[in-house]
């Protein structure tokens, strides 16, 4: 896993991870028409040079397999490959995110339900709904937190 700080990330890595983010949110979003996915687009380079920490798993070939982005306690977002699903990338970062960062809590679309199993595998439980995503629109939200040791 390579770890990025604010202040070291390469355009061309932003890029890569942008069309990681297209990949990832066409195969899981299905809930998102094509007019949504451009506007939601117009956001990810600015969220992946803001957010505090962002995290890329790299496959055997180097390619990004997926990446998350951390602001402390929050996992903000982690996103794979479609082809790399199922292979242990999106387990092995959120174990890296809570062991070494204190990651507890994340937030998931309610309509995208693998993700929501995901998290509760790995040990994250609801504890808030909200109607509506950050931006208010119609895609209601779930809280999740890891319990309290």
């Amino acid at each position: 896993m390579e770890f990025y700080e604010a202040a070291a990330r390469p355009e061309g890595l932003i890029h890569a991870l942008c069309r990681v983010w297209e990949r990832s949110v066409r195969a899981t979003h299905t809930f998102l028409d094509e007019a949504e996915i451009r506007r939601l687009s117009a956001y990810v380079p600015g969220a992946l040079r803001e957010v505090p920490l962002l995290v890329v798993a790299r496959d055997s070939q180097g390619e990004a397999a997926g990446f998350m982005g951390i602001d402390a306690p929050r996992l903000e977002m982690l996103f794979l490959e479609p082809g790399q699903r199922g292979k242990g990338y999106g387990r092995r970062l959120v174990q890296a995110a809570a062991s070494r960062y204190g990651v507890t809590e994340v937030c998931v679309n309610e309509q995208n339900p693998q993700a929501r199993g995901f998290y509760e595998r790995m040990g994250f439980r609801v504890y808030h709904r909200s109607a509506c995503d950050g931006q208010g629109a119609p895609y209601p939200l779930l809280y999740l937190r890891l319990p309290k040791p």
